[in-house]
């Protein structure tokens, strides 16, 4: 496992944070213990690949609070609650907001382990998918601002002669930007053009 790949215990109790560290540490994991949420946002860890489980009950900020202050700040870390206090409001309300999972205290270690691998696999697409978006905007930057127009409206599934007349150009001068463009984007294919596009929202 790489470094980056870190599960963050935060655990109020500090036997049951060392028990999870050390199990978890015999599974392979890299582990972070943190006493509480608010000790775990002082030190701000951002670990691509990594995940988080947690508490749900604790003083100060509790095992919910710290989920959506993660979320109100845009990270998407994976959460695995786990609790002495099973509420089916809390576990609702904790999976609806995007948490692996939802452990009632005593659970079997092979459970959380196999919950951790759920949640570092989400978290690694995650990263892949945000590391191929971020390049096909880096290729977007790449076009000018007339490859940018025949792409939108290629997008927008319109035909060459229907850009050109959109854009006051000729079917020739549309044909040579949109080969232009597709080499570019590094896409073989007008299909792949689009799926590539499509598939980012905010690149569109």
């Amino acid at each position: 496992m790489s470094g980056s790949q870190i599960v963050h215990i935060i655990e109020d109790d500090t036997d049951a944070r060392q028990a999870l560290t050390f199990a978890l540490q015999a599974a392979g994991h890299s582990v972070q213990m943190h006493r509480s949420a608010v000790a775990f946002l002082d030190c701000k860890p951002r670990a691509e690949g990594g995940c988080i489980v947690t508490d749900i009950v604790m003083p100060g900020m509790n095992g919910l609070e710290l989920q959506r202050k993660l979320l109100a700040d845009q990270d998407h870390t994976p959460v695995i609650f786990v609790t002495a206090h099973c509420d089916l409001a809390l576990t609702h309300a904790a999976l609806k907001a995007g948490a692996v999972d939802f452990l009632e205290k005593p659970f079997d270690n092979e459970i959380l382990l196999e919950a951790i691998r759920v949640a570092l696999g989400r978290q690694r697409g995650e990263y892949e998918r945000g590391e191929r978006f971020g390049e096909v905007r880096r290729r977007l930057e790449e076009l000018s601002e007339r490859e940018r127009q025949v792409l939108d409206g290629l997008v927008a599934g319109k035909l060459n002669k229907t850009i050109g007349d959109d854009l006051g150009l000729s079917v020739g001068t549309v044909e040579g930007l949109r080969t232009s463009l597709m080499a570019k984007m590094q896409a073989d294919t007008l299909s792949a053009l689009v799926r590539m596009v499509l598939a980012d929202p905010s690149a569109s």
